[in-house]
């Protein structure tokens, strides 16, 4: 697995009547890319920090934590790649944008771990089966997670309707983000990891809050 995330979708801007504003979205993608790397770099530094004198194992719960959160991040970067391209209303923009930043961080910080701890990025073990219920597990997709159909769907969606539509599924998907790290939080035992654990969990809940706000501003429903 490959901690870096890239959409395929995330190419050049059409240049539209309006040049400047094509070449304006332009460097806003290209800005923001940069921007998802250098998050990458910090999440990365952030995990060298981490103590190795005692190393989790690799049927432990901070290394299936480590490998399912970095997979449920990567949609999430996606999505919020997508938000910040496509969508019509600024603050989607702008909640796409912070998403996808701050979660590239949090995957680099994890894979830096698995790295200190000697461990490979992916397991043997199936997807959450370092949680007591990991049979939330449906269809090999991890709790809030959207199916490649979802995701072709919000890829062609455009204007209002795609707005709604990644509010929605970011909202799924952050709930069941919390519930994996209410996992980590409850069954691990490193105190770095369950630090950064308290953080994530803070964050999403106020994306949360920002997403379910931006939805009904919009007409939505959950």
């Amino acid at each position: 697995m490959t901690a870096a995330t890239t959409d395929t979708d995330l190419d050049e801007a059409p240049v539209t009547d309006a040049g400047d504003r094509g070449s304006a979205r332009r460097f806003g993608v290209l800005a923001l890319a940069v921007a998802v790397v250098v998050g990458l770099l910090l999440g990365y530094a952030g995990g060298l920090l981490t103590p190795t004198l005692t190393r989790p194992g690799d049927n432990s719960a901070e290394a299936g934590f480590a490998r399912d959160m970095t997979s449920h991040h990567s949609q999430a970067v996606a999505m919020g790649l997508l938000a910040f391209r496509q969508g019509q209303d600024p603050e989607v923009r702008q909640i796409g944008s912070d998403i996808a930043t701050g979660q590239q961080g949090e995957i680099g910080t994890m894979q830096t771990w698995l790295r200190s701890w000697k461990l490979d990025p992916t397991g043997d073990q199936p997807p959450m089966a370092w949680m007591s219920d990991g049979a939330a597990v449906k269809n090999g997709l991890m709790p809030g997670m959207a199916t490649p159909e979802e995701m072709a769907k919000l890829r062609a969606a455009s204007g209002r309707e795609f707005d709604v539509l990644f509010l929605q599924m970011m909202i799924r998907h952050h709930v069941g983000g919390v519930h994996m790290i209410d996992g980590i939080l409850d069954q691990g035992h490193d105190d770095d990891v369950l630090a950064v654990a308290q953080v994530m969990k803070n964050t999403q809940q106020k994306d949360l809050a920002n997403l379910t706000a931006a939805l009904k501003r919009l007409g939505g429903t959950v």
